[in-house]
């Protein structure tokens, strides 16, 4: 990961505890687009747009300066007891 993607994961494991996280510059290196790939227990119950939400939500302002983010968010599976 370059320092930029480095630091977006960061930001959204401290937020959203993660469970897998890709963060991607799908912009050719100058950090104007990114891709985003997300699973966590706390999207479980959520709609597919608030899970979204919640990934724009955790990154704040950061996101205004971009381009283009492309967001897939997944609930991972449940541990059976």
């Amino acid at each position: 990961m370059t320092p930029a993607e480095r630091s977006v994961a960061v930001l959204l494991a401290a937020k959203l505890q993660p469970t897998s996280l890709l963060v991607q510059d799908v912009s050719g290196g100058c950090g104007s687009m990114y891709a985003i790939q997300i699973a966590s227990p706390l999207f479980r119950g959520h709609s597919l747009l608030k899970q979204q939400r919640m990934v724009n939500a955790a990154l704040g302002d950061l996101v205004k300066s971009w381009h283009g983010l492309q967001i897939r968010t997944s609930v991972p599976p449940a541990d059976d007891p």
